[in-house]
């Protein structure tokens, strides 16, 4: 099973710094935008390693988590709120795997229908640490000092049984308060599973809607998954289908409700080149219900990015961009704007680019050169707001090599 923990031997840092170093020297901005790093993380109090992206909420506040760093060295949710000319970080809960809550989120925040924050970690829940699912729920009175920490409830504990292990990616929930999610591994044949949880009175009770098997039906899938109009899901799994390359390519994946259980349906199989392989990101639909997702090696070389759309009773694949490298491309799903136009990032070289629909085709732009000290390896989505600002993380970099969270202004 591929770990995502965040930490990378000497050999690829050494691999990523040249990278990062050429990039910064080739790579100028196409366009006359700013770049602003908002907060620099330390690897203390505030967090390292956020893998995720963020969560606004109506204000214009922004919320996230880290792998790593806090009190106990095992992740961080926080929220980071504009203040006077800038913008402050303030930690709402530490992490700890030894008191049974969770420990180490990959995935983000979101808010659920109750205003609460909802996530999973890898990490941690008690007895065998195979993670969680987690509620944060602020104060119950107005706090009066600079640090205010919210409470965590443990909904689910995962067993590494058929119920899963290692929930990756966010959450979705459903009109009736529902949750759906992933885990990387367990489920009945051990290669992950998209499960559901229903509250019932004041507990939760999980339903495995699929277990993977490794076959061509696909295996670990690495992030959430994405829900239509009609309650049917939609994932990738950056490995399964076509046994034409190592471990396979990976795949796109369909559930449907049938009867009183779920059906899978592969609708595209990796091939990787040039299509692309190792599809680690999740999937975004467009307004006209079209998926758009990325994969983080094949194309030529630095990953692609994909579109799939319906034709008659089937998907139908195309390739949008396919990026030259070196197999370190998109990490996090795209992010489209009201035009279609897709925003995303690449690991190696590190890069925020946008692609442009032009007259059947797409164009390419790259946006910005991450140097280091500014951020590298970005893993998490980039979030678009009204105004067309970008906003998103990069997992290591900065002063103290954490970490930092930026943003991209027209």
């Amino acid at each position: 099973m591929r770990n995502r923990n965040p930490a990378f031997s000497s050999a690829e840092m050494n691999f990523f710094r040249a990278a990062l170093m050429l990039a910064a020297l080739c790579g100028a901005m196409l366009h006359a935008q700013t770049f602003t790093v908002l907060h620099v993380f330390t690897g203390g109090g505030d967090g390292a390693s956020p893998l995720s992206g963020l969560t606004p909420d109506r204000g214009g506040n922004l919320y996230g988590t880290t792998y790593s760093g806090g009190t106990n060295s095992a992740g961080t949710v926080y929220k980071l709120a504009r203040g006077g000319s800038g913008w402050l970080l303030s930690p709402l809960y530490e992490f700890s795997a030894g008191n049974g809550g969770g420990a180490n989120p990959d995935g983000g925040v979101v808010f659920g229908p109750d205003g609460s924050l909802y996530g999973t970690t890898t990490q941690g829940g008690g007895s065998g640490f195979y993670g969680v699912v987690f509620r944060l729920q602020p104060p119950a009175t107005a706090c009066k000092t600079a640090l205010c920490l919210w409470t965590e409830t443990v909904i689910y504990r995962f067993t590494s049984g058929g119920d899963g292990r290692q929930p990756t990616g966010n959450l979705i929930f459903d009109s009736f308060g529902n949750i759906y999610g992933t885990t990387q591994a367990g489920g009945a044949f051990g290669y992950g599973s998209v499960f559901k949880l229903t509250r019932s009175g004041g507990s939760w009770s999980e339903s495995i809607l699929y277990s993977f098997t490794s076959g061509d039906d696909g295996n670990q899938p690495s992030d959430g998954v994405v829900m239509d109009s009609a309650g049917n899901l939609y994932g990738t799994t950056p490995y399964g289908g076509i046994d034409n390359c190592q471990q396979s390519c990976g795949i796109v994946f369909e559930l449907s409700p049938s009867g009183g259980g779920w059906t899978e349906t592969v609708l595209y199989r990796f091939q990787g080149t040039p299509d692309g392989q190792r599809p680690y990101a999740g999937l975004t639909f467009d307004s006209a219900g079209n998926l758009f997702g990325a994969t983080y090696e094949g194309g030529n070389g630095g990953g692609a990015v994909f579109e799939l759309s319906r034709s008659g009773g089937s998907w139908q694949y195309s390739l949008i961009n396919s990026l030259s490298g070196t197999n370190n491309g998109p990490y996090a799903s795209p992010t489209l704007d009201a035009s279609d136009n897709v925003y995303e990032t690449t690991v190696v070289p590190s890069m925020i680019f946008q692609l442009t629909p032009d007259g059947g085709g797409w164009t390419f732009s790259n946006l910005y050169n991450f140097s280091g000290n500014d951020g590298s390896l970005p893993r998490g989505p980039v979030l678009l707001d009204s105004q067309g600002n970008l906003y998103g993380t990069a997992s290591t970099g900065g002063a103290d090599g954490s970490g930092t969270i930026w943003e991209l202004t027209p």
